[in-house]
Formats: structure tokens, C-alpha cells, sequence
């Protein structure tokens, strides 16, 4: 069939022409219907979730692009750069990722980014002072060398950190008991808690350690 043997005398270029202009306009009145929706009523949408929020690190507030299922440890390592936070199981059991959410130790592999919203979150590139000076629990790991490859170190410091807050002054068994939900793959333990209590002496205020890094 030629471009003139369509009915009507309308050439198959033309009748092609107005189906594409046709579907043009359906799919640009419906991308307009939906924004003017989503626009004015957004946050009412079943299952809608504000993916631009706040979050409260290390003292900043800091603007993030947040997917509706995205975990806290990955909007820290990967949206915020913060590193420091270790991914091991993923799964809520090794530890490695705890950080301080209202200064209780989380693992943040199991919670929801926007669920933090409106709280204070620590990871252990906040433990030092704005001066460079380590915290107790920091130093206590220097002066002891308590890890062998440090992967899981990050995870025990924040676990210490947020247990010596409430208990500045626990016996070996109290600290142990509060770091076991944190894993060593080397199994270097003993050490581990010594490093540990030794932050606590530094906590307490009983030994000082030096001012410079």
C-alpha cells in the first residue's frame, strides 16, 4: 500500500504522525496530572516517604538524599562518606557498625535512616574533640594497641563509648558483658577489654593521656 491508499485520502505518513502527536500529549497531560497531585498532596500518597531529609552527625546537620528502605550504615558510609562505620554482616550481628543514636550504641545496619530523624547521631569519626584530641576510649586503644587488623574496631569503640556513659567506673565482667554484642574475627578479646578498661580509667579521670595526637 502506498502513502495515499489509506481511506479518506489521509496518507499513512500523516495517520503515523497523529498517533505519535496523540500519545505525546496523553503522556504529558498524565505526567502533568501526576505532579500538580504529588505536589500539593504529597505526604498524604499511601506508602509516600520524603527521601530529601535532615539528619543530626556529629554535631552537623547534614541534608541527605535518602532511599524509603536505606539503612542507617549505608546513608553513612556512602551518602555521607563516613567510612569509619564498618559493614560486616549487615545483618544486625557482628557489630561492626554500631554508631551512638541519643548516645546509646545501635547497630546501624538494622535501622532506617529516616527513622533517626530528630535525634543526635555519633559514628566514630565524632569521638575526638574539635582540637584533634582523642577520646578516653580512642586513647585507651592507642596506649594498649587492643586490635590486630581493627576492622571491628570502630564497632567496640562505640559500644564502650556509649556504656561508659552510664557506667563510668564497671568491673572487667561489666565491660565484657557490654561489648558482647560486638564480634573480633581475630578473636583478640583479652586485649580488647583491656583496651577497654583502660578507657575507662581515662574516663574516670584516673591516669591523664596525652593532649597531642
Amino acid at each position: 500500500m502506498n502513502e495515499q491508499g489509506m481511506a479518506g485520502g489521509v496518507s499513512r505518513r500523516a495517520f503515523i504522525k497523529g498517533v505519535i502527536a496523540a500519545g505525546a500529549t496523553v503522556s504529558a497531560s498524565a505526567y502533568l496530572f501526576r505532579t500538580t497531585i504529588v505536589g500539593q498532596n504529597e505526604s498524604s500518597l499511601p506508602g509516600s516517604v520524603e527521601r530529601l531529609i535532615t539528619i543530626d552527625v556529629n554535631g552537623q546537620q547534614r541534608r541527605v538524599d535518602v532511599l524509603k528502605h536505606e539503612t542507617l550504615a549505608m546513608t553513612l558510609r556512602y551518602k555521607l562518606g563516613l567510612t569509619g562505620t564498618k559493614l560486616g554482616c549487615d545483618r544486625g550481628e557482628c557489630g561492626a557498625c554500631t554508631v551512638l543514636i541519643d548516645d546509646v550504641p545501635h547497630y546501624s545496619c538494622s535501622i532506617l535512616t529516616h527513622r533517626v530523624r530528630g535525634k543526635k547521631i555519633t559514628t566514630v569519626e565524632g569521638l575526638a574533640s574539635a582540637d584533634g584530641k582523642l577520646s578516653a576510649v580512642q586513647q585507651g586503644v592507642v596506649d594498649s594497641q587492643g586490635f590486630q587488623c581493627a576492622f571491628c574496631m570502630s564497632g567496640f569503640m562505640m559500644a564502650a563509648t556509649g556504656f561508659l556513659k552510664t557506667n563510668p567506673n564497671p568491673t572487667r565482667e561489666e565491660m565484657r558483658h557490654a561489648l558482647s554484642g560486638n564480634l573480633c574475627r581475630c578473636a583478640d578479646y583479652n586485649k580488647i577489654l583491656d583496651a577497654m578498661m583502660k578507657a575507662a580509667e581515662y574516663t574516670r579521670g584516673g591516669q591523664p593521656w596525652p593532649t597531642t595526637t
